[in-house]
């Protein structure tokens, strides 16, 4: 159908031309003294489109001539342009595969590239990534002056007010050499360079995450433990790396205070699901008691860890139920009647658990309720594994003894104090 169509146009072209040249009724005469000739009219229309094609043609290729010297400088630049991004793409390569000097070496061919041609498109935003990259690699060199001097340079080529790209790459430097420094083990400066961040930038998820491992490098708990909540807010561990970290740094902190009002401001700003931790409140309390707080508030940060080992013995480990008698057995001082009622429930409860039996043996001692603490700390000695529970309560039922001038029934129990640990 197409073959058709164009036949069909052809055809009409030609019946059109031999129409237009086969009347051919007006003449054009030109006269050269002495000469005449006559021409057709057209012939001479026809002569006049073939001397405008010969003139365009002529001068489009004067054009092109003229054009030809320019158009070897375009592309001489373009193949230094390709050059420098070449070596630019080397020395991104060359750094992801370790191989840290080419990459320096290809980022200063780039840059030589880039000051070679001059004004190039996004030069600026180009000699930044060179010279990062650069940086990069004289880090990994442990070129520590050249390293910085390329830092310097990148933001001398991001400045503050650049455009939205240029302020990206100088907040980019500034993690870079935050993270340069937390390799040098200088956590101070590390920080510096954190705090010269702009607000929203210092809340992204690497930056702290430098700021975590700075702080924790630097001895500042509180900030490590405030980062680490908000990297747990945003997720950037799972679950239980965040609680794992949250919680050594609270023991780390419960640890460090020197000072009852400290350490009580601290248990108030808890969450409430981290007062209930094993691992956090008994360090606190037997923290509290340690430095001579007031023993009922201990007992009162041990309970609601105490509510779980009476509403199911399984809810703790061995180590955690062992570590909770020994913190209820440093506050034992002045035990209300309510203590020594949850305490005696809770050994009548598991009448097996010879930890349980040896702490309301003790809660009896401190309330002078000789007989049934001798009842109860003599069925648990004998049960309990060898350690400091088993000490103290042949200890105790050695001075017992010795209250009650059996000589023979206290010197068998400082034997099994002496072997008990």
């Amino acid at each position: 159908m197409r073959a058709a169509l164009w036949f069909i146009g052809l055809f009409g072209i030609a019946v059109a031309v031999a129409l237009f040249v086969g009347n051919n009724q007006g003449t054009v005469t030109l006269f050269w003294p002495p000469y005449r000739v006559d021409l057709s009219l057209n012939m001479v229309l026809l002569l006049l489109l073939a001397a405008f094609l010969l003139c365009h043609a002529a001068l489009r290729g004067l054009s092109v001539l003229t054009q030809l010297p320019r158009q070897a400088r375009r592309w001489r630049e373009q193949q230094k342009e390709r050059a420098m991004h070449h070596a630019l793409l080397d020395a991104l390569s060359h750094l992801q595969a370790g191989r840290f000097l080419r990459a320096r070496k290809s980022a200063l061919a780039a840059l030589a590239h880039e000051e070679a041609l001059g004004n190039v498109p996004h030069g600026r935003q180009l000699r930044a990534t060179a010279h990062m990259v650069a940086a990069e690699g004289s880090h990994a060199l442990q070129d520590t002056p050249q390293r910085e001097t390329h830092l310097a340079q990148v933001l001398e080529c991001a400045p503050l007010d650049g455009n939205a790209v240029e302020l990206e790459t100088r907040e980019g430097a500034q993690m870079r050499a935050a993270r340069w420094a937390l390799d040098d083990r200088d956590a101070q400066l590390a920080l510096e360079r954190l705090a010269a961040l702009p607000q929203g930038a210092s809340r992204r998820t690497l930056a702290l995450r430098i700021k975590l491992k700075a702080a924790r490098l630097a001895r500042h708990t509180e900030p490590a433990l405030e980062t680490a909540r908000m990297l747990a807010k945003h997720r950037a561990f799972s679950p239980a790396a965040s609680a794992s970290i949250v919680r050594g740094l609270l023991l780390e902190l419960i640890h460090d205070t020197r000072d009852t009002g400290r350490l009580q401001e601290i248990w108030l700003n808890l969450d409430p699901e981290e007062r209930a931790m094993p691992e956090i409140a008994i360090p606190a309390a037997r923290q509290l008691v340690r430095l001579g707080g007031d023993r009922s508030q201990a007992r009162a940060w041990l309970l609601p860890v105490w509510e779980s080992v009476t509403a199911r013995l399984d809810g703790l480990s061995d180590g955690h139920l062992q570590a909770l008698v020994l913190a209820l057995q440093d506050c034992l001082d002045g035990l209300d009647s309510q203590w020594l009622a949850r305490i005696e429930a809770a050994s009548r409860a598991h009448p097996r658990e010879p930890r349980l039996q040896y702490l309301a043996g003790m809660a009896c001692v401190q309330r002078q309720l000789w007989g049934k603490a001798h009842q109860l700390l003599s069925q648990s000695a004998p049960q309990l594994d060898p350690g400091p529970l088993r000490v103290h309560a042949w200890q105790q039922l050695a001075r017992m003894a010795e209250h009650r001038n059996d000589g023979e029934a206290a010197a068998l129990a400082w034997k099994q104090a002496a072997l008990g640990g």
